[in-house]
């Protein structure tokens, strides 16, 4: 066989299929309309070039030659979703990855953040695209190092958030192969590990410590008063426009005196000065000056008067009840189903065919039921709370903590209640 021959061939059958691809690009935006539509997927933001590359990987997989195709091949095998999120959202991380920098932020970062704070003051940390978990777990252990085991679960409030739910479940339940924990020194193995039928499994303690739930950096709301963010190899993902968006919400995010850490091919490019190198070598940052956008936030209109402020009819409590990065549900004074935000609606199936229904009849209803009267839910007048409330699927368990709260108008007059659910690691 001729491999110079063969070599060419290739090339124009490779070639010919992307060009195919490339040429019926525009059909990716149906794609991609249909997904944020139906699926509360909004990759709008993300690099057209790697979307094109992950999609046609995927397709041929299937031997689906174009987007329309495609299209209507997810339309019609719901199952296809989370494998092209698996495709899409290749979840490139591991314990302590780039050694030097992790050992930087043990020997000097974690350091500074715990003499930075009271005794008695929580410590709160933020993976942000956390894939799997190893990146939350990792400075889990760090801090646990740091503090010991007893003041880590008492001071340390982790946060591990992804846009990738099949990710948030596997690294929720902390279980990982053999290979994984490669990286992992054997005295720290040992002490913050399990082996089991199943794999290396994370000390319980900690686990339970740290709150994994799905967050979309594009849409939801940053996490406040963060002391540690680490967002690495995750803005890569992202146009440049789209990361100026997501340094700003870091910047909210960070208390005054906070740190960020990105990946090794990610830098801030200070056009404007809200982070100041700390260690650029290392990619860690410290919280800079506050620019002039801090100063006037334009972006929410003045309430007056004649605005209407029965919730949620309003655009901004619309907007910040769609963008709360958890699940939440509005519920009006008839016990109907008003409302579900974005998350509410992946977590429980809803859809807008659910408004209006009675709320007892939903998934998120019956699980309140098992632990409250329905008198007394819709006579709430203060704020209550629900914990540890179990939710049995035939995928998996879960646990939730509940905040009901009850919701008045500009005459003090209830006319419903908001119930919002945080997905508890067990």
């Amino acid at each position: 066989m001729n491999l110079s021959e063969t070599t060419s061939e290739s090339i124009e059958i490779h070639t010919s299929q992307y060009r195919s691809l490339s040429e019926s690009a525009p059909d990716l935006e149906a794609v991609l309309a249909y997904l944020k539509r139906e699926r509360g997927c909004d990759w709008t933001g993300y690099k057209r070039s790697t979307l094109l590359r992950r999609f046609r990987q995927r397709m041929r997989a299937l031997q689906i030659e174009t987007y329309s195709d495609y299209l209507q091949y997810l339309q019609q095998n719901p199952d296809e979703y989370s494998a092209l999120l698996d495709e899409v959202l290749i979840n490139f991380t591991g314990f302590f990855r780039d050694a030097d920098a992790w050992d930087y932020l043990d020997g000097e970062i974690i350091p500074r953040v715990i003499a930075g704070k009271r005794p008695d003051e929580p410590i709160r940390i933020w993976s942000a695209g956390c894939a799997t978990g190893e990146e939350i777990y990792s400075l889990s252990i760090l801090f646990a190092e740091a503090l010991g085991i007893e003041a880590c679960c008492q001071r340390v409030r982790g946060y591990a958030t992804d846009v990738d739910e099949a990710a948030i479940s596997r690294a929720r339940e902390g279980v990982y192969r053999e290979r994984e924990i490669a990286p992992i020194p054997e005295d720290m193995l040992a002490k913050y590990f399990t082996r089991s039928e199943r794999g290396y499994v994370f000390h319980d303690r900690l686990r339970r410590a740290i709150v994994f739930d799905r967050h979309d950096l594009t849409r939801d709301a940053p996490l406040p008063r963060i002391d540690l963010l680490v967002c690495r190899n995750t803005l890569i993902y992202f146009r440049p426009e789209i990361q100026d968006s997501l340094f700003r919400g870091f910047y909210r995010s960070l208390n005054p005196s906070g740190y960020l850490f990105l990946g090794k091919s990610e830098l801030f490019i200070d056009r404007e000065p809200i982070f100041q190198p700390f260690a650029l070598g290392h990619r860690v940052y410290r919280k800079g000056m506050a620019p002039e956008w801090e100063d006037r936030p334009t972006s929410i209109p003045p309430v007056t008067p004649e605005i209407d402020r029965t919730f949620p009819r309003d655009d901004f409590w619309r907007t910040a009840f769609e963008s709360l990065p958890i699940a939440q549900l509005a519920i009006d004074r008839d016990g109907r189903l008003l409302d579900a935000n974005p998350r509410a609606k992946r977590l429980f199936g809803l859809t807008s065919d659910d408004r209006g229904r009675p709320f007892s009849e939903l998934a998120p209803g019956r699980l309140i039921a098992s632990r409250m009267r329905w008198k007394t839910f819709y006579r709430l007048h203060r704020p209550s709370a629900l914990r540890g409330i179990e939710w049995k699927t035939p995928r998996k368990t879960r646990y939730f903590d509940i905040s009901i709260a009850p919701v008045f108008n500009a005459s003090k007059q209830s006319i419903g209640v908001t119930v919002a659910f945080l997905d508890r690691a067990r």
